[in-house]
């Protein structure tokens, strides 16, 4: 339960994020059968996947390398099915990571935010 919520939190960090930066955030925790997809936005020209990966450090790795290959595939995969059930409006998909570095969790009041566009490229 607390991973959830810590997740979730990293989540909704995330997507205000985003939305700073002026992204609409159409979809939160998109799951089916596939997989799950964190977060979807979409800016003027694209439709975006959002992988989030919090961490409390970068000590052990960055967490971007936590999106490996199967990862990368099954995201893949879910986003192909979510275009199938839902409008795009013609914008190009891309996959980004979201990396949130919390050191002390929810209780963090300034966590470090990188936003890794087209990722998986």
């Amino acid at each position: 339960m607390a991973n959830d919520l810590l997740g979730h939190w990293g989540e909704s960090v995330a997507a205000e994020y985003l939305r700073k930066k002026r992204y609409t955030v159409v979809a939160a925790n998109y799951r089916c059968r596939l997989g799950e997809i964190d977060l979807i936005a979409e800016d003027r020209e694209f439709l975006v996947f959002v992988e989030v990966k919090l961490r409390k450090s970068a000590d052990f790795a960055e967490a971007r390398e936590f999106v490996d290959r199967k990862k990368q595939e099954r995201l893949k995969q879910t986003a192909l099915l979510y275009l199938a059930q839902h409008e795009s409006a013609a914008k190009q998909p891309r996959f980004d990571v979201i990396e949130i570095y919390a050191p002390q969790g929810t209780a963090t009041k300034r966590p470090a935010i990188y936003h890794l566009e087209d990722a998986f490229s």
